[in-house]
Formats: structure tokens, C-alpha cells, sequence
């Protein structure tokens, strides 16, 4: 098929449309979000219990001790969440109890940190990326021919796997993380402001600063990780056309050459990521800085109001200290939560492009279901343009009635595979229509359509299976028997009996440990064997010799008989068995007529036949057949 370049995604959206379309993706888990939110919550609270028994346990000694260390004396601790201490106990019995308690937070909190672990793991790994991943191969299976001429298969693997990986990034690292790290830091804030009102404020004065600094970073990095998943998708392009094109590579002698190439483009990769990662770098250390300086503040000023009484050392600064520590975690988290929002944006913003890619060839609305077709098939005033702008097809008008076989003869881009894949509705004209039965393509159902159309392609496309697994692709339901007649008619069975399980035998990769015509065969027999009452078979000899080109044929008179059959054909040996022919120039049909009728005019169809038979030294051949009026 000829490809052109056409962008079929929509147009690029805010990244606040995008946050909220991400959001909308979560809340379809939502549950499992607040599960999640639900542990956290409860190990914040297991925390901030454990560091206020802390600072009791501090304050009691304190107290057993008889004062601060001035000879004052200090007031008998409380905690600050109702617990309260047995005056009567024996002070080692006190702090037993509270260290016990403290391991039993612990504990508890270990328990409820491997759930959490768990349930994120469920969320995102096991039940978001496979959904999304499912949503998005089922949109490709969905989308016209169009999208992949105009998308490179790199491209399509990167979105698919690295930045579906992204959208769970923003799930659980970005909006997860989020909700966390606010809940927290107000949780933080609320018991600062209840210990010393003053003190929070003076400790948290730098947080407007880290706000500014954030955001600006934000703006500034996102555009380079935009640019590094571009020469990722590059550099993931080029790996794949290289494993593909292995043969030409080594036959040219263009190893060194090939190495150099994707060395430079992995090079390009490296250099922008590892600019990424400086400027990443340099903004944590930033925020950590400014962390520090709030602890600075808190042993300056809260060391001066234990000194004056004003303050408990152990619920008072020791836990305001460990307070401002988690604090301090947390806004350390932004450094890591801008680079992973900045990442996520970019690989939702390519998954989405695949998820609202038009769908241009679908059924039509309450389109019913359609009795096997017959096969006759017109084209009527029928222009199409792969862009909507250069037409590769011009006006159009064709009718082949049901059994009748029709070659196609055009030099290459004269529009001859592109007007066979009007009919299975590849893709559907820009003007005119194509029908079948009478009936507009465009209102049958696809599946009905297809299933009734055989189709070869010029490159046969052979699965990673079993020999019969391949034949019986398109009737996964079909007997043994089925595929092995289906063989026998594609005159294929005699190579597949000699390969070393038969019709069991796993081929490799895209069929590459068979020869081009054998896998020609089997793309044959794939063909023959759904019965169809269309048969499309796009120049299927161009890769097989002629004794077995003369073999496929003489099997195929049965298949064609009573099929409407349309081949794109060069060899004047598969012309002639053609009820008529049409020879095509520039998108439109020149000629038409049967081998007789076309060899006794002058034009494109005579001059190829003319250099066919003086190739074969067979000029005479030529008198011959004028004179007899062949």
C-alpha cells in the first residue's frame, strides 16, 4: 500500500484538560483509591502517635528527674492525645509502657505498609496498566490504514508500553502522592500551630518560595521531556527497521554504518536525558536547602522558648522537631513530584492522541447484519486521496459481476492496490462510492464485509505460529481437513508435509524461515480457505518461479470459479486468465477489455506485452498472435 504523511490525531489539549482526563481515568478506580488513601491515613496517625509517645517518654524522664536541668520543676506530662500516665507506677514500668507502645506502632505500621504496598501494586500495576493497555491495542485494532501510513510501528510500541507506564506514573506517583503529601503536611501544619502558633510560622516561612520555585520549574523542565520521548521513539525506530532489515544491512556490508547511526541517535537520547537530570539535580538539593533552614529556625527559636519555660523539650520541641522533619519529607517529595508530573503529562498526552484518534472506517449506526454477498462489485465515479488532497484515484467507474476475474496492470502508483483496498474498506473513497451487491460499503457491517473477501497481499504476513494456525487465521474454527484442503489448493501441502511437524511446524518471525514463495502459498491457502465470495490477490506470484507460479494457478481454477476474483498482475501468463483486464495510469483506468481485444490496440497494455515476449526471445510469439487476431 502507499503511504503519505497524514497526522490523524486530534488537536494537542492544556495540560490542565489533560490533569482532568487523568483524574477521570483514576475515578474509575476510585474505590481502590480510597483504599489505598484509607492506609495511608491510618499510618499517619500510627505515626504522629508513635512521635508523641516519644516526646512524652522524654518528658517523663524529665519530670522523674526533677526538672529542666535549672532546678525548676515541671509539670507531671501528659499526652497530647488523651494518654494518659500511672502516677503510681514505678518509672521504669512507666517507660516500659511507652516503649512498648512505640513497637507496637511500629509493628502495626510494617503490616499496614506491606497492605499498602499491595494494594498500590493492584491499582496501578495489575488493574490500570492492563486495562489502559487493553483500551489502547483495542483502539488500534479500531483505527483506519491511515493512522499507521502515517505513524512509524516505533512509534506506535513506545506508546503503547513506556508511556502507558506514564499514565500509571501519574496515578500513583503525581495524584496518589498528592492527595498524601497534602493531607499530611495540613495534618503536620494543624499539630505545629496547636504546639506554638509563632514558632510554625517562623519555621514554615520558606514554603512560598519553594511554591514560586516549583511551578517555575515545572514550565521549564516539561518541554525537555517532550523532546526526550521524541528521540527515544526515534531511537526505538531505527532498533526496530535494523532487526528488520538485518539481510539488506549485512548483504551492503553496512554494519559499521548502522552501528554508527543508532549510536548517534542513542547518544541523542543520553545527552538530552542526562540535561534532565542536571537540572533535576540542582532543584532537589535547592529544596532541600530550604528545608534545612526551617530546622535551623526551630532550634534557634524553639531551643529559646524551652529555655524560658515556654515550651516542653519533649512534647514540645522534640516533637515539633520531628515534626517539621516529616514536614520537611514531604515538601523534599516536590523535586520528585514535579519530574514525575512532567513525565506523565507527556506520555498521557501520546496515549491520548491514540484514544481519540478519529476512527474514520466504521459501521453505521443500527447497520443489521447481511446474508452472505454474492460478490458483485461496482465502482461508481470513485476518486480518493490518502490526504484528502493529492488524489491517487480519479473518477473511477468499474462493474465486475459475480464469478467474473479482473487483472489489474499499472506501473507502480498508479493506484492499483489502492483501489482493491476501497472493497474490504481500508479505507473509503473521498468521492463516489464502491459497492457490493448493489449495496454501499459504507452500509454493511465490517465483519460481514470482511468475512466474505479473501485477501493476498503483495508481502505475505506470516504469525509466530503453527503452520495451521496460520492457513486457519481468518476461520480459527476450521478443521484439519479444511486447512489442509485449503493447502493443497494454494499448492502448498507438499512443502508443508516436508518441514519437521508438518502442518505443527512453529515458523519463526513473520514466516522468515520459509522462502517468499512459500509463504505466498500459505497466504494463499489463508485466503481460500474462508470460502469468500471476493477474492483480492495483489500481484501473488511476484515472488514465486514460474513452474510453481503455473501450479498455483492450475490449483486455483476451482477456488476462482464461481468468485468474483480481482489480481493485480504483470505476467501476461496470469493476464490471459483473466476474464478482462483494466490497465491503470495516474489514478485512472486507460484501458480495458480481454487479452485479445487489448493486444489489437495500441497503448500501455500492448507495449508491456511486446517487452514481456522479446525478453523471452519470443518475438515471433507477437506475429503469431496478431495474425491469429489473439
Amino acid at each position: 500500500m502507499s503511504t503519505y504523511p497524514v497526522e490523524p490525531f486530534a488537536a494537542p489539549v492544556s495540560n490542565g484538560r489533560l490533569i482532568r482526563r487523568l483524574f477521570g481515568l483514576a475515578w474509575r478506580y476510585r474505590l481502590r483509591c480510597v483504599q489505598v488513601l484509607s492506609l495511608q491515613l491510618v499510618l499517619l496517625t500510627l505515626g504522629l502517635s508513635g512521635l508523641s509517645l516519644t516526646g512524652l517518654g522524654i518528658d517523663y524522664i524529665a519530670w522523674v528527674m526533677g526538672g529542666r536541668g535549672d532546678g525548676k520543676p515541671v509539670e507531671f506530662p501528659q499526652a497530647k492525645f488523651g494518654f494518659q500516665l500511672p502516677q503510681a507506677w514505678e518509672p521504669l514500668h512507666v517507660l516500659l509502657l511507652i516503649a512498648g507502645c512505640i513497637l507496637a506502632f511500629a509493628l502495626l505500621r510494617a503490616v499496614l505498609n506491606f497492605l499498602y504496598t499491595i494494594s498500590i501494586n493492584r491499582l496501578v500495576q495489575q488493574k490500570l496498566v492492563v486495562d489502559l493497555r487493553g483500551e489502547v491495542y483495542d483502539k488500534l485494532q479500531k483505527l483506519s490504514f491511515r493512522f499507521f501510513d502515517a505513524n512509524t510501528t516505533g512509534s506506535i510500541i513506545t506508546r503503547v508500553t513506556g508511556d502507558v507506564q506514564a499514565v500509571r506514573m501519574f496515578v500513583d506517583q503525581v495524584m496518589i502522592q498528592s492527595v498524601i503529601m497534602i493531607v499530611s503536611l495540613t495534618i503536620y501544619t494543624i499539630y505545629m500551630a496547636s504546639l506554638h502558633p509563632k514558632l510554625m510560622l517562623a519555621c514554615l516561612a520558606t514554603t512560598p518560595v519553594l511554591a514560586v520555585m516549583s511551578t517555575t520549574f515545572s514550565r521549564y523542565i516539561q518541554p525537555r521531556y517532550a523532546r526526550s520521548r521524541e528521540l527515544v521513539e526515534k531511537m526505538v525506530q531505527h532498533f526496530s527497521e535494523s532487526i528488520q532489515g538485518v539481510q539488506v544491512t549485512k548483504a551492503f556490508g553496512r554494519e559499521q554504518e548502522d552501528r554508527e547511526m543508532f549510536e548517534a541517535k542513542n547518544r541523542a537520547v543520553f545527552e538530552q536525558q542526562r540535561g534532565i537530570f542536571w537540572r533535576v539535580s540542582l532543584f532537589s538539593p535547592s529544596v532541600g536547602f530550604l528545608t534545612r533552614i526551617n530546622m535551623m529556625v526551630l532550634l534557634g527559636y524553639g531551643g529559646w522558648l524551652v529555655i524560658h519555660g515556654e515550651l516542653p523539650l519533649g512534647a514540645g520541641l522534640v516533637v515539633f522537631a520531628g515534626l517539621l522533619d516529616q514536614f520537611s519529607g514531604q515538601v523534599n517529595q516536590v523535586a520528585t513530584l514535579v519530574n514525575s508530573v512532567q513525565q506523565s503529562l507527556v506520555g498521557a498526552r501520546r496515549v491520548f492522541e491514540i484514544l481519540d484518534a478519529p476512527i474514520e472506517v466504521s459501521d453505521a449506526p443500527d447497520v443489521a447484519p447481511h446474508p452472505r454477498l454474492k460478490g458483485r462489485v461496482c465502482f461508481e465515479h470513485v476518486s480518493f486521496a490518502y490526504d484528502g488532497v493529492g488524489p491517487v484515484l480519479r473518477d473511477i467507474d468499474l462493474e465486475v459481476k459475480p464469478g467474473q476475474c479482473v487483472a489489474i496492470l499499472g506501473a507502480t502508483g498508479a493506484g492499483k492496490s489502492s483501489l482493491m483496498s476501497l472493497i474490504p474498506r481500508f479505507y473509503d473513497p473521498t468521492e463516489g462510492c464502491v459497492r457490493v451487491d448493489g449495496i454501499d460499503v459504507r452500509e454493511l457491517r465490517l465483519e460481514d464485509l470482511r468475512r466474505s473477501i479473501g485477501i493476498v497481499f503483495q508481502e505475505s504476513f506470516l504469525f509466530s505460529n503453527t503452520v495451521a494456525s496460520n492457513i486457519a487465521f481468518g476461520h480459527p474454527g476450521a478443521t484439519r481437513a479444511q486447512v489442509e484442503k485449503a493447502a493443497r489448493v494454494a499448492a502448498a501441502h507438499d512443502f508443508i508435509m516436508q518441514l519437521p511437524q508438518g502442518y505443527d511446524t512453529v515458523l519463526g518471525e513473520s514466516g522468515n524461515t520459509l522462502s517468499g514463495g512459500q509463504r505466498q502459498r500459505l497466504a494463499i491457502a489463508r485466503a481460500v480457505l474462508l470460502e469468500p465470495a471476493i477474492l483480492l490477490l495483489d500481484d501473488p506470484t511476484a515472488a514465486i518461479d514460474s513452474e510453481t507460479e503455473h501450479e498455483i494457478f492450475a490449483a486455483l481454477e476451482n477456488a476462482i470459479a464461481g468468485r468474483t476474483t480481482f489480481i493485480v498482475a504483470h505476467r501476461l501468463s496470469t493476464l490471459r486468465r483473466a476474464d478482462f483486464i483494466i490497465v491503470m495510469e495516474n489514478g485512472r483506468i486507460v484501458q480495458r477489455g480481454t487479452h485479445a481485444e487489448l493486444m489489437r490496440m495500441p497503448g500501455a497494455y500492448l507495449r508491456v506485452a511486446n517487452l514481456q515476449l522479446v525478453n523471452r526471445d519470443d518475438a515471433s510469439a507477437l506475429q503469431r498472435e496478431k495474425e491469429a487476431g489473439l
